[in-house]
């Protein structure tokens, strides 16, 4: 439960980046581990609290071994079921996390490639969340594996080759500029949820071929509409209120979406204000008016699990942000009765923000879809260097940033 960027996982809670993780609460880029508080970077691990960088180890606090029986012991010692005793805990943890070095980018068996959180790719450039791409650019929350010379193609792949200007579509598809919830096909221009090949400029239409904005046409008329209407599209160009011009290639027209931007994920990746969306041409939604009669506020609620009662599903709680934040706060939240339940038997603290900042929150352990030029900022000496490491990289830790920062060779050094 609030969990971002979770894979075969379970018993998780306010974690980001876990996969194959068991039993693992406020923690962030572990893989294959159970039993994990408030650690970074473990692989293979078991039983460890406030831990980085470990691999293959068990019974450990912040990173020192112990035995099992002391382990046991220590661990009773930190009040993990009081709100107050976590969020200590967490800044604790933090603060060591921070003496240790992290990789330039996530992600592993990777050739020629950069951005973030990639995976078993080769020559993907300034991409992130790729689980299996080749020759890509530009590309974003790839999870699904294999896909192939794709530039600007957002969510979610498998199988794909050749797609442009793309979102939300997948399963095999292949040659398609424009698409939007398009799967299962090839050939297709400007069309939404579709299915089949040869689409152009279509809204549902499944399981048929040679389509033109939903009419049917002949293989032979349709070959030679198309280009007429490509060559349409770039000598009339649409022009939005802005003045911008969208010929054929360019995605749809921003002013048209259904969506006002503080209603898309793109607010949670590239945060703006109103002032700043529509200086750059995209509407805003302002929040409703909620008058929730909240019955306790955070701040009053019991601090520890265990005296929290069990009609708290019946409360209307205030938020602790008050709705005054910029991440689309819903001033109040409940807590349903499956939710209590698992925090009770996880002996979890109840949280104080709503589910909207909860989210935002976690999701500030995520690196940003942004890079920067730096170099490795090791200083140790190495196989390969002597002093300051002379490496340079892109990735997404901003120079500002306070980790230690360090190219592969530096990093498979001190981890591994």
């Amino acid at each position: 439960m609030d969990m971002t960027m979770a894979e075969n996982t379970q018993l998780a809670y306010e974690s980001v980046n876990c996969n194959k993780c068991y039993q693992i609460y406020y923690s962030v880029d572990c893989e294959s581990s159970h039993d994990i508080w408030f650690s970074k970077n473990l692989v293979g691990c078991s039983n460890c609290f406030s831990c980085i960088n470990l691999r293959g180890q068990q019974y450990c606090i912040f990173n020192e071994k112990y035995s099992r029986e002391d382990y046991l012991k220590k661990l009773q010692k930190f009040n993990l079921g009081s709100y107050a005793g976590t969020q200590g805990i967490k800044k604790e943890a933090a603060g060591f996390w921070l003496k240790f070095p992290n990789k330039y980018m996530h992600g592993i068996q990777n050739l020629d490639s950069t951005g973030d959180y990639i995976y078993n790719s080769k020559y993907v450039k300034k991409s992130f969340v790729i689980a299996g791409g080749e020759y890509c650019k530009y590309c974003f929350l790839l999870i699904g594996k294999n896909n192939k010379e794709c530039y600007d193609f957002t969510q979610f792949g498998e199988n794909t080759e050749k797609v442009y200007e793309s979102l939300v579509s997948g399963n095999g598809i292949s040659n398609v500029i424009g698409g939007i919830v398009t799967l299962e096909g090839r050939n297709i221009r400007y069309s939404v949820d579709c299915r089949d090949s040869n689409r152009f400029g279509c809204v549902g239409i499944r399981d048929k071929k040679h389509y033109i904005f939903n009419k049917e046409y002949t293989k032979e008329e349709y070959e030679n509409l198309v280009p007429k209407i490509v060559e349409h599209m770039n000598s009339m160009p649409y022009i939005d209120k802005k003045g911008c011009q969208y010929v054929y290639g360019d995605f749809f027209p921003t002013e048209i979406s259904p969506y006002s931007y503080n209603e898309t994920t793109a607010q949670e990746f590239f945060p703006l204000t109103k002032q700043e969306a529509g200086e750059q041409g995209y509407s805003w939604k302002e929040p409703k008016e909620r008058n929730y009669k909240i019955t306790i506020e955070s701040e009053n609620l019991p601090d520890n699990i265990k005296d929290i009662p069990d009609d708290m599903v019946s409360a209307v709680i205030g938020c602790e942000h008050g709705g005054k934040c910029k991440e689309q706060c819903t001033i109040a939240f409940k807590i349903i009765e499956p939710e209590l339940q698992f925090y009770k038997s996880q002996n979890l603290p109840l949280p104080h923000l709503c589910p909207n900042c909860r989210h935002y929150q976690r999701v500030l352990n995520r690196n940003p879809n942004k890079f920067w030029h730096r170099q490795c900022m090791c200083d140790k000496k190495h196989v390969h260097h002597e002093g300051q490491c002379e490496v340079e990289f892109e990735t997404s830790y901003a120079p500002e940033r306070p980790e230690i920062v360090y190219c592969e060779k530096c990093y498979q050094q001190e981890v591994y």
